[in-house]
């Protein structure tokens, strides 16, 4: 058996959390999949290169609003894929490269399960290697959820970590689900020519959201998807490339492509956390204290793996502060969520931090409200753009900032003021009124909404 001082399971931000300070230490680093882990190679980053090519595709589509003559020839699917892909695989490729070129650390590649306390089984194309070690972070995220009438059925169905590495865009694409994975690849492949059905359970789409979101974006989406809202999947059959959905209203729907996008679920049920003492919750999210340790000695997990918000900037601060703990364990810091902010680059663009105006209800919160919309500012004249909004809730009493959403372009830009507001304990009128805000610029419409609320504070 193989021992090492640190072991991480996981090559995708468990791979960021080694640099040199660690070099002094014997380290080994698990991964059954590429390095980049899913941000790198199937989630955050290509999806939003995708993203970005369909905001100028729909750019020249709608460049009459501008008067501006323009026509749009098609996306080259291909070319596209291998702009994107080329540069990503190739990235994760030099990423493991230059690890295994690391005089203090090793790697393995293969799925890794314990096999008792800090000692652990992977399973290598060589066969197994056994390993134990001191420690041990655990960061090995999770994979697409499957419902059992898709997966029973035997016939082909996407997922978010193979969708968009397609050969060719679907000339009908299904996508079951209405959260944001399934908002952002909609756009995506609409965009590229795809006609799509959106199949979701729930009345709206994006209904984590603010409500005022959720129904925005659900009506505008309306004259681009075919929407079958409250409606279940229940049956899968045809052929490859010729599939037949049935729902819950026995309406079939003929399409060539399914892609599934109801959710993600821990790869705990990969590792046999319960021969290392590791306490997972009902959902099979790892339990960790503040420090981010789990319940077993000398084991942190972080990211995916555990009940944090599973996004990969809350990932990288976890893995800044486990790092710090492994370093300087008489010193350790502790991982905190009280200011998330989460954006889905979709078409339009959203932002969201804190709460919702529904949590704010439910939590008997005395609150006031403050909107401002895109058209009620210079800049968005100039963007011709008649939907966007940024609508901010604050304490009624404290006029500190309980959460805020925009909804339109730039939206993950234009929260980032009040994501700091909130972190820094700003008041609604302090952020409004001390800063100088750039006029006409698309920030005023944030401004203007924190000045809408009517606050003590």
């Amino acid at each position: 058996m193989r021992h090492h001082d640190l072991v991480v399971i996981g090559a995708g931000t468990g791979n960021a959390l080694i640099d040199d300070r660690f070099a002094h230490l014997d380290v080994a680093v698990v991964s059954a999949g590429p390095f980049g882990g899913t941000c790198l190679n199937a989630g955050c980053i290509p999806s939003k290169m995708l993203s970005v090519t369909a905001e100028v595709a729909d750019g020249v589509r709608e460049s009459g609003r501008h008067d501006v003559r323009a026509s749009l020839a098609g996306i080259s699917w291909p070319d596209v894929q291998e702009r994107v892909f080329g540069r990503l695989d190739a990235d994760a490729r030099e990423g493991e490269k230059g690890r295994r070129a690391s005089d203090f650390v090793t790697v393995y590649r293969g799925r890794a399960r314990f096999t008792g306390e800090r000692e652990l089984a992977v399973e290598t194309e060589d066969g197994t290697q056994e390993l134990s070690a001191d420690r041990i972070v655990v960061v090995a995220g999770g994979h697409p959820v499957v419902p059992p009438v898709v997966a029973d059925a035997g016939l082909p169905y996407e997922t978010s970590d193979t969708v968009m590495r397609l050969d060719a865009v679907p000339e009908r694409l299904v996508v079951l689900g209405g959260g944001y994975i399934a908002a952002e690849l909609a756009h995506v492949f609409h965009s590229a020519g795809s006609h799509v059905t959106v199949v979701e359970q729930r009345d709206s789409l994006l209904a984590e959201q603010d409500e005022s979101i959720a129904q925005a974006f659900t009506d505008i989406v309306r004259s681009d998807y075919d929407l079958r809202l409250g409606r279940e999947l229940t049956g899968v059959a045809g052929a490859p490339g010729d599939l037949r959905l049935t729902l819950d209203d026995d309406t079939v729907l003929r399409a060539d492509t399914l892609l599934v996008a109801v959710g993600r679920r821990p790869n705990s049920d990969r590792l046999a956390l319960d021969r290392a003492g590791i306490t997972c919750d009902d959902d099979g999210l790892i339990e960790v204290d503040a420090h981010l340790r789990t319940s077993a000695p000398g084991v942190w997990a972080l990211g995916d793996i555990t009940a944090g918000p599973p996004l990969k900037h809350v990932a990288n601060r976890e893995a800044e502060v486990v790092a710090h703990n492994l370093l300087h364990p008489d010193d350790p810091r502790t991982m905190t969520y009280d200011v998330v902010p989460s954006a889905v680059f979709t078409r339009p663009q959203i932002a969201q931090v804190g709460l919702t105006e529904r949590q704010a209800r439910e939590q008997g919160r005395a609150y006031a409200v403050g909107s401002r919309r895109y058209e009620d500012v210079a800049y968005g004249w100039s963007l011709e753009d008649r939907q966007g909004f940024c609508k901010v809730l604050a304490d009624r009493d404290t006029g500190l900032l309980l959460g805020a959403h925009v909804f339109g372009p730039q939206a993950a830009t234009l929260i980032q003021p009040l994501v700091l507001a909130m972190t820094f304990g700003l008041t609604a009128r302090e952020i409004a009124e001390r800063p100088l805000w750039i006029h006409p610029a698309l920030t005023e419409v944030v401004e203007n909404a924190l000045r809408d609320l009517d606050t003590a504070g």
